[in-house]
Formats: C-alpha cells, structure tokens, sequence
C-alpha cells in the first residue's frame, strides 16, 4: 500500500491518494505544531487536507524509502524521503518521513505521520 501512495504523491494524485482511505480512516500527526491539526478524520476531510498539497510542496523524488514488516499483518511501517520544491519559494525540499498505516480490507483505516514540524516553516 504504501508502494502505491507513494507513486500516487509523485503523480501529484491527491484525489487519488485520499482515495486510499476508509471512509472513516484518519490521519494523525503526533508531532504538528500549533496551528496545524493534530488529526484529520474521514475520507473526504483526507481529500480536503490533502488537495492543495502540491501546490505547497511539488514533490519530484522519492530517493529513499525502507518499508518494515510488523507482527500485525495490517501495520507497515514506512519511512521515505520526498525530495523536491516549496512551490511559494523554488527553495529545495528533502525531508525524511516515518509513517505507521494501518491498513484493513485493502483500504488506510490509520496512517500516523511522524514529520518534522521543523519542515513547516519551510513553506512559507
């Protein structure tokens, strides 16, 4: 699963991507600074948070990914570096990524994103 969200990053597929998800999944980001949300929950809210996702950060490269098998067979744990451009200042953009995806019935019922919130202040 994560092969293919990945892939669908790099295409730029948000829709896609959002289309991942359970109708109830959720995204969580345990380390989201202030102002940014700590969790999104349900398919279309997914879709909504992510849809302008490349117009902030055009993600050109996944250079480096490592995916981790688990005792539960619906847990994979992901890291993978994006690589590419903040959109609003054509500065560089490589950041490494930890994720943990609870996947059941072929579809994201969980997806906890350790990022850097450091990365935030990058895209303004």
């Amino acid at each position: 699963m994560i092969d293919q969200a990945l892939d669908l990053l790099l295409k730029k597929d948000m829709a896609g991507f959002a289309g991942l998800w359970a109708e109830d999944g959720r995204m969580e980001f345990p380390f989201a600074p202030e102002g940014w949300p700590q969790e999104v929950s349900g398919r279309q809210a997914i879709h909504d948070y992510l849809r302008d996702y490349p117009k902030m950060i055009d993600v050109q490269d996944i250079p480096w990914r490592k995916v981790h098998v688990t005792a539960d067979p619906d847990v994979t744990v992901a890291e993978f570096d994006l690589e590419g451009q903040v959109v609003a200042t054509g500065k560089p953009y490589r950041y490494r990524y930890i994720v943990v995806i609870t996947a059941r019935d072929g579809q994201i019922v969980e997806w906890r994103d350790y990022w850097n919130p450091l990365a935030a202040g990058e895209l303004a």
